[in-house]
């Protein structure tokens, strides 16, 4: 074989080598192949759930919405997105029927504060919802939301001559374990449109009460000043004492203080025509 067969023979393989690469080369260039770009991830949904348990007749509270995360397109029908508005909305709502533990939340689960009727149904067989006036301090500061229990006491001043110093301020626990079922107008911590802020220190605070138990309440409230006190809501309510905390309980000096009692003024009464006075002898 000549040299020129051979030179001529390497071309050839030379030129199918390069042929082979520019084609490759062509079709990696090419719109029609090129690299398929990776699937963008799913988008991912908050909702509310239930925390735990949720009993029939239970006043949503934050500690009773969990959240779920899951793909858009797993979001079970109706379930409520999870945002602050949200969460607010469902502060104070009742819950009518069983909900168990991660279970979605939804509208139809709950019947909301300004849904008509909430007021009524929330108020169990034989009891009355009555409105007691507080401020910064009877009303614990704000931090109190329907659903908690309370009691309520009332703290009077006694009026009199005949009244020893320490014996004229008293306190006394008039009912126990009262459930909370509103707060201001909103009877609720806060609802959509108006949201109410921690920390808002609220005028009237709603309880549940029986019949007799409002009767005592109303006469409360015309005897002096009502303050309301949390309870643990698993602690079982005690029957409230009729016996008072004096102002001499707490300060040893007022029960040192003499008790002077100032014998009633003797008078006349002196009748001329329409005019009526009356002079008094010390």
């Amino acid at each position: 074989m000549s040299m020129r067969l051979v030179l001529f023979g390497l071309l050839l393989s030379a030129a199918a080598v390069l042929g082979v690469v520019i084609y490759q080369s062509s079709l990696t260039l090419s719109p029609h192949h090129a690299p398929v770009a990776a699937p963008p991830p799913s988008l991912m949904v908050s909702y509310l759930v239930a925390a735990h348990a949720l009993p029939a007749g239970t006043l949503v509270r934050d500690s009773d919405l969990g959240i779920k995360q899951v793909r858009a397109d797993q979001v079970p029908p109706h379930a409520i997105t999870e945002s602050p508005d949200a969460r607010a909305s469902l502060r104070g709502a009742l819950v009518p029927r069983y909900l168990d533990a991660g279970a979605a939340v939804t509208l139809e689960d709950v019947l909301r504060p300004r849904d008509r009727g909430f007021l009524a149904t929330v108020l169990a067989p034989g009891t009355r919802a009555v409105s007691v006036p507080v401020d910064a301090v009877t009303g614990v500061s704000g931090l109190i939301w329907p659903g908690d229990l309370v009691d309520v006491l009332l703290t009077q001043q006694v009026e009199g001559q005949h009244t020893a110093p320490d014996k004229r301020v008293l306190s006394r626990t008039i009912l126990t374990g009262i459930r909370v079922i509103a707060v201001d107008q909103q009877i609720v911590q806060g609802a959509t449109g108006d949201v109410q802020s921690a920390g808002h220190v609220a005028r009237t605070v709603t309880l549940e009460v029986t019949p007799g138990q409002a009767e005592r309440l109303a006469v409360g409230q015309h005897l002096g000043v009502l303050s309301l006190a949390i309870r643990p809501l698993q602690q079982e309510a005690q029957r409230a004492t009729d016996t008072p905390v004096f102002g001499g309980d707490l300060s040893p000096e007022l029960r040192q203080q003499p008790h002077v009692e100032v014998p009633p003024s003797l008078g006349m009464q002196i009748i001329e025509g329409d005019q009526r006075s009356v002079v008094k002898f010390q």
